[in-house]
């Protein structure tokens, strides 16, 4: 069984900027598709962020421009840096390790607050 542990949530005010990770337990991430996710209260679950084994990535448009994906497979370390947040960027973001036939894995989440 592999875990995703997720750190770097927080308080911030608007404006600011944070920098999640997402560590593996195992090193599975040189075939996996690597994506952060976030749900804020009352609302479906997003993507905010993705990045292939090529390095391929995608990104919500709310959040292009200001947010940067990217990855260590030697670490086994997903980062999301998030600049410029706002309240709306208020969520429970989670890490997702993904790969078609593959288990697919879940971290625990961690919560980002935006707030003054």
């Amino acid at each position: 069984q592999v875990q995703l542990v997720e750190s770097g949530g927080g308080l911030v005010q608007p404006g600011g900027s944070l920098r999640l990770s997402c560590t593996a337990s195992r090193n599975i991430f040189t075939v996996y598709t690597l994506t952060w996710y976030r749900q804020a209260p009352g609302k479906q679950r997003e993507l905010v962020a993705a990045i292939t084994p090529s390095r391929r990535t995608n990104y919500a448009d709310s959040v292009k421009g200001r947010f940067t994906i990217s990855r260590d497979n030697a670490k086994a370390t997903v980062y999301l840096q998030m600049n410029s947040l706002n309240p709306e960027d208020t969520a429970v973001y989670y890490c997702n390790a993904s790969n078609a036939g593959l288990p697919n894995f879940w971290g625990q989440g961690t919560q980002v607050t935006v707030s003054s």
